[in-house]
């Protein structure tokens, strides 16, 4: 998809449609007031008569448009602009391409990079507005045998008041475009059926991004025996049951001016299919298990979005793949296993399998001698009851580290929330027989459960993020979300902007 930036007259635009944003009770913005004095006051004809409702994501195609140049106005809803924040701007946006998706449109022109939000420049909306076209436009029909018709809709232009406000508008599309491909190959990965998306068809798609890549992405596959070697054996264990080979995944990314800049590293949890293994889940709703490998998703969704934006930052990217099945093989509850840390864990719930390979992966990313390393999983459905489908849970042992990322959250419209790990909760973990227990019961179970991926990670700046209620929709709506591929490729823009800033001023102390 294209997103070019304009400038100029929009009366004398010439496109398919020009899309308006339109305030209720309120003055025109300054598009939409010149398309109406050279229109004949046609927008605010509509407007007076009560035509269009310009209620927030109400939208209207007006199919003429006397003295423009363009064929149609779509005219869209913000609601009233003392509550036009971040949520509704973009969810006026959702409105829009939902709806220019049922249309027979090439092309539209877009208006919205002058809607006024506070803290928020010509850049992040028109960034929003790229990564909107790509989700709304999204679809996953690879398994229909009669498929809709597609839409369209490959070029988005974004027309801008003033000269000035171009270049930053076109960064701002181009982040948004990279980031829009980078959520939409993470929720392609988050549907597909656990049949076709296991452990080695994950491996398979890290070395086809390594090929895609033009040598800027370094790939590493390390299979069972490997791991054996390793000594990974709590990853290992969570796969023993079934017939579908683990792998431990590495993708290194390698975009700082110096090479031996220590690496950011993402690790995500990538169990392609989890029945709960022993501990076997409720018969209801687990199809949607597919989706507990939405954590490597996000990673290979933030992965697409580096390589398409190519920040000046150095990225490991480890994901832990398994199946989690039962067999004669697979592990039981009680059963204590080895870490590639060395801790030994009794095993009380084998559901509880998403620490298990995080652990060994958190104790391999020692290894590259990290700057942060933040882990992604679906992890317990405790986050869920705090904190519903809105905010990501985020836990970490490095205050300025969780800062970042919630920074990171809010700049994306990503969102986190911070939960407390104090050492009070660690003692949940204690086991009679083992180092630690695997569980630590029904009370602050995400933070329990963050409690026992903590002592795997005790080396470095790290971070949890529990994205068991933001990864995935239930019900009608179901399928991937692609979050947080939008906080974590912002917290590695930021990073990349901080290293910036620290090379001026060591320039100016030289």
């Amino acid at each position: 998809m294209e997103f070019p930036v304009r400038t100029g007259s929009p009366a004398k635009v010439e496109s398919a449609c020009i899309v308006i944003p339109v305030f209720k009770d309120e003055a025109l913005l300054p598009t939409a007031a010149r398309l109406n004095d050279a229109s004949e006051r046609l927008i605010t004809q509509l407007l007076e008569r009560g035509d269009f409702d310009a209620r927030l994501g109400n939208v209207q195609l007006v199919p003429f448009a006397p003295g423009l140049s363009t064929d149609r106005l779509l005219l869209v809803g913000l609601g009233k602009r003392e509550t036009c924040r971040e949520a509704a701007f973009r969810k006026a946006l959702d409105a829009t391409f939902t709806f220019l998706a049922s249309l027979s449109l090439d092309e539209v022109t877009m208006a919205f990079t002058e809607v006024p939000l506070t803290e928020r420049g010509v850049d992040w909306k028109a960034r929003m507005v790229a990564e909107a076209a790509h989700r709304a436009l999204y679809r996953f029909e690879e398994f229909k045998s009669e498929k809709p018709p597609a839409s369209r809709l490959t070029r988005v232009e974004l027309l801008v008041n003033e000269e000035s406000d171009a270049r930053a508008a076109a960064e701002g599309a181009r982040i948004g475009d990279a980031l829009g491909q980078g959520i939409n190959y993470a929720r392609t990965l988050g549907n597909l059926p656990g049949n076709v998306c296991t452990p080695s068809y994950l491996a398979e798609q890290a070395e086809a991004l390594g090929q895609d890549a033009d040598g800027a992405l370094q790939v590493e596959i390390l299979d069972e025996e490997a791991l054996e070697a390793l000594g990974a054996h709590s990853l290992l264990s969570v796969g023993r049951g079934s017939e579908q080979p683990s792998r431990l995944i590495v993708m290194r990314y390698q975009g700082a001016d110096d090479p031996d800049e220590a690496p950011h590293v993402l690790v995500g949890k990538g169990i392609t299919f989890d029945t709960g293994g022993i501990s076997l889940k409720p018969g209801e709703g687990m199809d949607e298990m597919k989706f507990d490998m939405c954590g490597a998703a996000s990673v290979f969704g933030t992965l697409k979005a580096t390589l398409g934006i190519r920040p000046r930052v150095n990225l490991v990217a480890v994901v832990a793949a398994a199946e989690n099945m039962p067999d004669g093989r697979a592990t039981k509850p009680g059963d204590i296993i080895k870490t590639l840390k060395g801790l030994s864990v009794e095993v009380l719930n084998t559901d509880a399998e998403g620490r298990l390979v995080l652990c060994d992966a958190l104790t391999y990313a020692e290894r590259f001698e990290p700057a942060s390393v933040v882990d992604i999983a679906t992890l317990t459905g405790a986050c869920i009851i705090a904190l519903g489908h809105h905010a990501t849970g985020l836990l970490s042992n490095d205050d300025d580290l969780a800062l970042d990322l919630l920074d990171a959250g809010e700049a994306a419209w990503d969102r986190a929330w911070h939960l407390p790990l104090w050492d009070e909760y660690q003692e949940q973990l204690d086991s009679n027989f083992a180092d630690l227990a695997n569980i630590g019961g029904r009370p602050a179970g995400t933070i329990t459960a963050a409690c026992f991926l903590s002592r795997f990670a005790d080396r470095f700046p790290w971070a949890h993020l529990d994205i068991a209620g933001t990864a995935w929709a239930s019900g009608k709506q179901k399928g991937a979300s692609g979050r947080p591929v939008g906080l974590l490729t912002q917290y590695l823009l930021d990073r990349e902007a901080d290293a910036e800033v620290e090379t001026i001023v060591d320039t100016r102390a030289d």
